[in-house]
């Protein structure tokens, strides 16, 4: 990559709201900064950066301004996820899904999220188990210093993620790899009896919520 290049990756990255949501198609918000400067990726694949990204991505690269590509999501309010604590199983999932570190917790120790560090991301939401992450409006006003902020929370942690395995962390599989947490005794039991203890703990949480 030429100079020139990097230098346009970084203002369009720079641009970008670094909530590392992967709505637009991409792994992160770097890869896709990439594509827009290397392979002519359309400009308007970030639902976070709503039209005034879409504004400053195409006076960066001279692509015309269009509308939000309806594929990729629309623009909206900051969001901020929050676990139903009472009802969180431990099972970390969601900790190896969030690309900031906002969630704290455990292996079968309850999860709760940092709500100052959440990008609103929504990757932590699929991966529970028992539905206990939702989704949150705010009015908080996504800024250049919340973008930096997560951004240096992304980077730290590809970065001790990757020394602590020694590899490129550059696909989902190999995050969520990495991010596994340490071997449990429910690890060491044999396949049955690991169902059985998995299934409890689902039917347990499924009765909490009904209640």
């Amino acid at each position: 990559m030429s100079a020139s290049t990097d230098k346009l990756v970084q203002s369009i990255n720079d641009v970008l709201p670094q909530t590392q949501c992967t709505r637009c198609g991409y792994d992160a918000c770097l890869p896709y900064a990439e594509a827009i400067a290397t392979q002519g990726e359309a400009i308007n694949r970030c639902p976070p950066g709503g039209p005034e990204g879409i504004e400053k991505l195409a006076q960066l690269t001279g692509q015309p301004v269009t509308d939000l590509d309806p594929e990729c999501g629309s623009f909206g309010p900051v969001l901020v996820a929050v676990i139903d604590e009472a009802h969180c199983i431990g099972c970390t999932l969601c900790i190896q899904a969030c690309p900031v570190d906002a969630i704290v917790g455990a292996n079968k120790l309850m999860h709760t999220i940092i709500p100052d560090y959440c990008t609103g991301c929504e990757l932590c939401v699929a991966p529970c188990p028992v539905d206990c992450i939702e989704m949150q409006p705010t009015d908080i006003s996504w800024t250049p210093a919340l973008a930096q902020q997560a951004r240096a929370r992304y980077e730290h942690r590809q970065a001790r993620l990757s020394d602590a395995h020694g590899e490129d962390l550059h696909t989902p599989a190999a995050r969520l790899l990495s991010t596994k947490p340490e071997l449990t005794p429910l690890a060491d039991s044999d396949a049955q009896e690991r169902q059985a203890r998995i299934a409890a703990a689902l039917q347990a949480a499924r009765a909490r919520r009904k209640k």
